[in-house]
């Protein structure tokens, strides 16, 4: 005799059984997160009082601005002294000064400081856009990534596992007019800062030539674990992050101030950037480009992190259809299965960059 189950328990299992494989808004603060992307320099802990009560940690970057190395050495000290104020809150990555870049002795040096560094404590080492768009030696020559002096460095941080957090290039966007851009926060940036909008400088290398240089640079250093922030500057198109991971073993990246970008793309295609997301769920890290140099009130950075932190969430836990300022169209959320989004918010940034490893989550 065959058994029949009742229609309301059978719609009662599955409910149960969907809601398990999902979260909400509902679980946003009681997820364990890590934004792996921040720059905190501020003396005063309104960040990390709204990062404990939205359950993340942190990973707090420092970039060359190419002022030197008395410039950094003051701006690393802060990055340190957080940490050491609030352990179990911060990580740190460092970076290093090229602005010395002539003198003969500048890789030992750098390699020496770098050295000190991860003894200190920092996990990772950033490398910034000034490589490749800014900087240039004492004969005028524009340094890439993928300069041989560079592989000193890249072959010490191999060598001890240290990875890179490589901003190298800038969106495709960067080499469009402001208004040919897809999204409207790219818009803002490059009318704001005028030096970083590569259309407007015609001699500097194209977006192009910048990713090539990048790329050489990784097949030169195969054994570099190589975090590729901003989406690896290849945020117009996931296909695009898709080719370089599957050539990169080593090669992650993070989403940090590219959200738009995905929410662009999402607009077009929503499966293609869900199933990016499932494909690739170990090796994508999230991160936001949030932080507090002191310039802003406690309130405004309160409500930063807070609208950032929230609308990211619900993008990729729910299938809400959601609008949103960097675009001008509505979009669906990603709504990922749980175990992307504990990679996406926490296992990756531990796998990745090994961040907290006294903790057992």
């Amino acid at each position: 005799m065959e058994k029949y189950i009742p229609l309301l328990v059978l719609t009662t299992l599955f409910s149960c059984t969907n809601a398990s494989k999902y979260y909400t808004m509902a679980d946003y603060a009681k997820v364990d997160k890590i934004d792996t992307h921040i720059h905190v320099s501020a003396d005063r802990d309104i960040f990390v009082k709204k990062a404990r009560n939205d359950n993340f940690q942190l990973l707090n970057i420092l970039v060359d601005n190419t002022r030197g190395r008395e410039d950094i050495l003051a701006r690393y000290a802060k990055k340190k002294a957080l940490k050491k104020e609030y352990p179990q809150d911060f990580e740190y990555a460092t970076t290093f000064s090229i602005k010395e870049w002539d003198e003969p002795d500048w890789a030992s040096q750098t390699v020496n400081w770098l050295d000190k560094n991860i003894q200190d404590g920092a996990i990772a080492v950033k490398v910034w856009k000034n490589i490749g768009m800014v900087f240039k030696d004492s004969t005028g020559r524009l340094i890439m990534v993928d300069d041989p002096k560079l592989d000193t460095i890249f072959n010490f941080l191999a060598e001890r596992k240290i990875p890179v957090l490589g901003h190298l290039g800038e969106p495709r966007n960067c080499w469009l007019p402001l208004d040919k851009m897809t999204v409207e926060n790219d818009k803002i940036y490059y009318g704001k800062f005028p030096e970083y909008h590569m259309y407007k400088h015609p001699t500097m290398p194209s977006y192009e030539e910048q990713i090539a240089a990048r790329d050489r640079m990784l097949e030169k250093n195969p054994d570099l674990i190589f975090v590729g922030v901003h989406l690896g500057s290849m945020s117009w198109s996931v296909d695009e992050v898709a080719k370089h991971l599957d050539r990169f073993p080593n090669m992650a990246v993070d989403i940090a101030a590219r959200i738009g970008q995905l929410f662009y793309q999402t607009i077009t295609d929503r499966e293609k950037v869900r199933d990016f997301f499932i494909k690739y769920q170990d090796r994508i890290l999230y991160g936001t480009d949030l932080g507090d140099d002191g310039k802003q009130t406690s309130e405004e950075i309160s409500e930063s992190m807070q609208s950032e932190w929230i609308t990211d969430w619900r993008f990729f836990v729910t299938d809400d259809v959601m609008t949103n300022s960097r675009v001008k169209q509505e979009f669906r959320g990603l709504k990922l299965p749980k175990e992307v989004v504990d990679k996406l918010y926490y296992k990756n940034a531990k796998k990745w960059l090994k961040m907290f490893p006294e903790e057992n989550h």
